[in-house]
């Protein structure tokens, strides 16, 4: 493995790059959705208990709001394979 020193000055002697790993989005923000309604449901829980405040409650449903975005995004961006 070259010095990151001799990489800076050589850049000829650099690997070539990996290819590009496949993901599939809609998976990732499912699961992430999937996740924050999960915490949404426990802190609605807690604040409703009086164990906690709201701002975890912001803070899922916020996580929540993004994920959605995330997948309006992905659709309207999606790759044909």
């Amino acid at each position: 493995m070259p010095a990151v020193l001799e990489v800076i000055l050589r850049p000829d002697r650099r690997r070539p790059d990996p290819p590009p790993v496949e993901v599939d989005m809609r998976r990732v923000f499912a699961v992430g959705i999937a996740l924050w309604s999960v915490a949404l449901v426990v802190c609605a829980v807690l604040w409703r208990t009086g164990a906690a405040g709201t701002v975890p409650v912001w803070s899922c449903a916020a996580g929540l709001a993004l994920g959605v975005m995330g997948m309006i995004w992905e659709r309207r961006h999606r790759r044909p394979h």
